[in-house]
């Protein structure tokens, strides 16, 4: 009887084990996807890099940019006096256009 009652037991606790790993394993469908986005995630490109000889005025336009910018508070101050330097506006766009300009160059 006791072989009976053991082997009954052994049984229910080798089977409730089997239910539970059955119970906890992934679907298919997710594998796929967890290895698709992995897959994913290795093609990604690496970021583009400019090479350093691509422009090599970076130097000359970031001079030229900060010397234009150290001009402009004292034609403000001479717009405060009420004279309108001539060439203050065409500073102004130099500066904007030199600075869009490095910004694309600069960023990838």
């Amino acid at each position: 009887m006791k072989v009976l009652v053991l082997s009954f037991l052994g049984i229910s606790l080798f089977s409730s084990a089997v239910a539970a790993q059955s119970s906890k394993q992934i679907p298919p469908g997710i594998r796929q996807a967890d290895k698709a986005t992995a897959q994913a995630d290795r093609d990604i490109p690496p970021p583009l890099v400019h090479p350093r000889g691509q422009s090599p005025d970076l130097r000359q336009m970031a001079e030229e940019l900060a010397r234009l910018a150290q001009s402009i508070p004292m034609q403000v101050a001479q717009v405060n006096h009420g004279i309108l330097p001539k060439d203050l506006t065409a500073k102004l766009k130099r500066i904007e256009k030199l600075s869009k300009r490095l910004r694309n160059d600069l960023t990838p």
